[in-house]
């Protein structure tokens, strides 16, 4: 069983009652220890990873909206392998309208009221012409066995979907290294009508563009230790796994475009404005962003029409991939920040429709990003950060990221909005740190780099400003889709999830919140999470290293946790079934016989007692039945003179420490505890005392080792107990308040009133009815139709609950 397989059951547990044992060490579920990855989580001595460096020459056709290019491709070998072809990934296919990812999309939502923006939409997807237009793949070994570095020759190759195999001329030996250039077009896609990673969003009232392009080159599938080539198929949902290298690139544009890119600039004499290079210059020397290009000249901008171009060079190291944006409507602002003595320079690229919200918030918010993602991680190690706003909502790459919240044509914003652009930014520059250094298999395990990223953006968003608003991380945002059907493990590949957004963001996040603050506290967990990042840093982590690597860094066995949170689709609900209380009986007759007549005293008459007090009773006018027993000298409590000598020769015969265990006077309080939802988790409670005080305890999750279903907890005290009460900050995402209090509490609920109204029936719409509905009322109050709501129309009458069933394919358009 691989670590991808979440299929398998949990074992069963013979010891007890319980038929499962949620704490069976998941050594079995993870790969073997090797010597590429070690069983701490730290690659081993023999560890390797592939690398892939590119030139790459691409064309931007702003009249056809197409990409034409060469990319020409170093590939190196360093497995102990030897490898006859590579597997290269042509993503654009996945447009193509025979591609796999196209013909198994889900329907759209066809339903009665449908806007024209949707239709267009689902007709766009279905007549573009999209997918890579391959025109040559050349090449030839560099290193190793036939090697000719000086002589290119058409290599065989087979396009398979949204993958194409190149054959290569020889056996590319351990150590060798091949080139292979690939010429290509493709049709830029629409990316406000069909979702995608990359496209472009047209503006009609200047007949201008803004391009996002990503994808646009041909690029090397990884080839790694656990799963040889990682030659999934591109469905729109699972994204890439890419190597690692160096890009030389050279964008030709209109050139009255602004280009922003992965890397950094070779040549900005011959593409920037002197005045722009001027402002570029002094922007270290500014503490808030500063304009390279200002609204104004980007207003003006917008109305050139040249038929010239120009070719911007940008140079990027130790990168997985590469993407650019270009337009001539964009503003440009910058600011610089510091990273460990190194300048990032962190810039946004934006047209005036998303002023003033851009210029306010969004390269603040990268600065931000690379400042607290550094600390829980590593200092950014690129010398750029790039956010751009154009038609994808939130995608990412190394150095530039794709970004969409704008304000209302008048220039206003909503608040959701506003922390919307700041969330996103924060996300999408996250995820330099994961997985684009990180660089963990996102085709595979999505949660590796959505929920862990998720995860540093909440941390991220709570530094921002109190009370911020943040979607997820806490845990009683994710109980509703806890306690909820149609889930998946989330261990499960990304192109087979279901629930996209709370499976591989919402619900990974929540757990390391968990695991931070409740199982490990923040000083273990942060410095095992930063261990895990240090170790993989610019290598391919895989679950099991996240896993490992996080016990051994903090010394914690958390088994139950990863098996319960990452391999199933249980839910917490602990509940108190039952509370009893003990106290110590010391043995003096003499209390106990108070004890006892205060009991009687205190006992409420049954319903039958209380009505039988009139009764006449026998005894009453028969005296002669009377006797001893019946008499005031009778006492059923009375003591006797040996017991109490009995007693005190039992005292005698006690120690100090006898003596004193005996005359405490604690309340010993055992509670049920009961797990409805199956994961095991600590318990946390407070018990509030009578006395007005209170005292939080947390009961580590091994509790539940002997039985996961049930069990009994000891609590000691002086104070008597008023009331307990479970998770009462609300951290381990319990979803059901009711069965968290004792005695059982209840948990309020609202509903809204809402006005019912009436709508006219095909006479009324005719003209036919009554002026002021004469006799209308009547008749049907005398049929028993419509007085009762036979009518069957009415305001909150509606099927929808707001989803379109675009999860699975909206993968095509990024993050959420």
């Amino acid at each position: 069983m691989t670590q991808g397989d979440v299929s398998g059951q949990l074992p069963e547990n013979r010891k007890h009652g319980d038929p499962q044992d949620r704490f069976y060490p998941i050594d079995a579920w993870l790969p073997t220890p090797s010597p590429e990855r070690t069983a701490s989580g730290a690659p081993g001595p023999a560890y390797w990873q592939q690398r892939a460096d590119y030139e790459i020459d691409v064309t931007l056709d702003d009249a056809t909206q197409r990409i034409r290019g060469v990319s020409k491709i170093r590939y190196h070998n360093r497995s102990p392998h030897e490898l006859r072809y590579l597997w290269v990934q042509l993503d654009q296919n996945l447009f193509e309208p025979d591609s796999v990812g196209a013909s198994t999309a889900r329907a759209p939502s066809l339903s009665p009221r449908m806007t024209f923006r949707r239709l267009e939409s689902t007709l766009a997807r279905l007549k573009f012409d999209g997918g890579y237009t391959i025109d040559s793949v050349t090449g030839g070994l560099v290193t190793g066995e036939g090697a000719d570095g000086s002589r290119e020759e058409s290599l065989d190759h087979v396009v398979v979907d949204t993958m194409m195999r190149v054959d290569l001329p020889g056996p590319l030996e351990p150590g060798g290294s091949v080139e292979v250039a690939i010429a290509y077009s493709y049709n830029i896609v629409n990316a406000e009508l069909i979702r995608a990673r990359g496209g472009y969003e047209h503006f009609e009232e200047d007949d201008n563009s803004i391009y996002e392009i990503a994808q646009f080159y041909p690029r090397v599938a990884a080839y790694t230790d656990y799963t040889g080539w990682q030659n999934k198929g591109f469905l729109g949902i699972g994204e890439f796994t890419l190597e690692l290298g160096d890009y030389r690139v050279r964008i030709t544009v209109p050139e009255d475009m602004v280009v922003g890119a992965t890397g950094e600039l070779q040549n900005p004499e011959e593409v920037l404005k002197p005045e722009w290079r001027e402002r570029l210059a002094a922007v270290p020397g500014s503490e808030k962003p500063t304009f390279i290009v200002t609204p104004e000249e980007a207003k003006s901008n917008e109305s050139s029409r040249s038929a010239k171009t120009k070719t911007w060079v940008f140079e990027a190291e130790n990168v997985r991939d590469f993407a650019f944006a270009a337009s001539r409507k964009f503003i440009w602002d910058a600011m610089a920040t510091e990273v460990e003595g190194e300048r990032v320079l962190a810039m946004s690229l934006y047209p005036n429709e998303a002023e003033p919200l851009w210029s306010q918030y969004s390269t603040e918010s990268i600065v931000h990003a690379l400042d607290v993602y550094g600390r829980y991680a590593f200092p950014y190690p690129y010398p750029v950060a790039i956010s751009v706003n154009g038609p994808v909502y939130g995608m990412e790459y190394p150095m530039i990221c794709f970004n969409g919240p704008r304000p209302e044509a008048d220039g206003t914003y909503s608040e959701a909005t506003k922390y919307g652009l700041i969330s996103v930014v924060i996300h999408e520059v996250g995820h330099n740190f994961f997985p684009m250094i990180v660089n963990s298999d996102e085709r595979q395990w999505m949660w590796m780099d959505e929920g862990i990223n998720s995860f540093l953006q909440y941390l991220a968003e709570q530094e921002w400003e109190e009370d911020y608003p943040s979607r997820r991380g806490e845990p009683e945002k994710i109980t509703g889709y806890m306690k909820g059907g149609n889930q998946r493990a989330v261990m499960t590949p990304s192109d087979q999830l279901l629930q996209i957004g709370p499976n591989a963001y919402s619900k990974p996040a929540t757990a390391l919140n968990i695991l931070r603050e409740t199982i490990l506290g923040r000083e273990l967990f942060d410095f095992a999470f930063r261990e895990y990042a240090r170790r993989w840093r610019f290598k391919r982590p895989t679950p099991a290293d996240f896993f490992r690597t996080m016990e051994d860094a903090s010394g914690v066995d958390l088994d139950w946790f990863w098996r319960g949170w990452f391999y199933s689709t249980d839910h917490v609900d602990i509940g108190i079934e039952g509370v009893e209380l003990f106290q110590i009986d010391r043995g003096d007759p003499d209390q106990t016989a108070e004890r006892k007549r205060q009991e009687r005293d205190r006992k409420e008459k049954s319903i039958s007692d209380e009505r039988n007090e009139s009764l006449r009773r026998r005894i009453e006018w028969q005296p002669g039945l009377k006797d001893f027993y019946n008499s005031p000298q009778y006492d059923e409590f009375a003591v006797e003179e040996t017991d109490r000598k009995a007693f005190r020769k039992f005292m005698e015969g006690l120690d100090a420490t006898e003596r004193s265990l005996l005359e405490r006077k604690s309340n010993f309080y055992v509670v049920t505890f009961e797990n409805v939802g199956g994961l095991v988790m600590p318990i946390i409670v407070r018990l509030h005392f009578t006395d007005g005080g209170s005292e939080l305890v947390t009961i580590p999750a091994e509790i539940w080792r002997a039985d996961s279903r049930k069990v009994r907890k000891l609590f000691v005290t002086e104070k008597e107990i008023l009331r307990l009460e479970l998770d009462p900050k609300r951290q381990t995402a319990d979803v059901d308040a009711g069965n968290d209090h004792w005695p059982p509490k209840i948990v309020p609920s609202r509903f809204k009133l809402f006005k019912e109204s009436e709508s006219k029936n095909e006479m009324q719409k005719a003209g036919l009815g009554k002026p002021n509905g004469a006799n209308g009322r009547e008749e049907n109050a005398e049929s028993g139709s419509a007085a009762e709501g036979g009518s069957g129309s009415s305001s909150n009458d509606s099927s929808s609950n707001g989803s379109s069933g675009e999860g699975e394919s909206g993968g095509e358009g990024g993050e959420e």
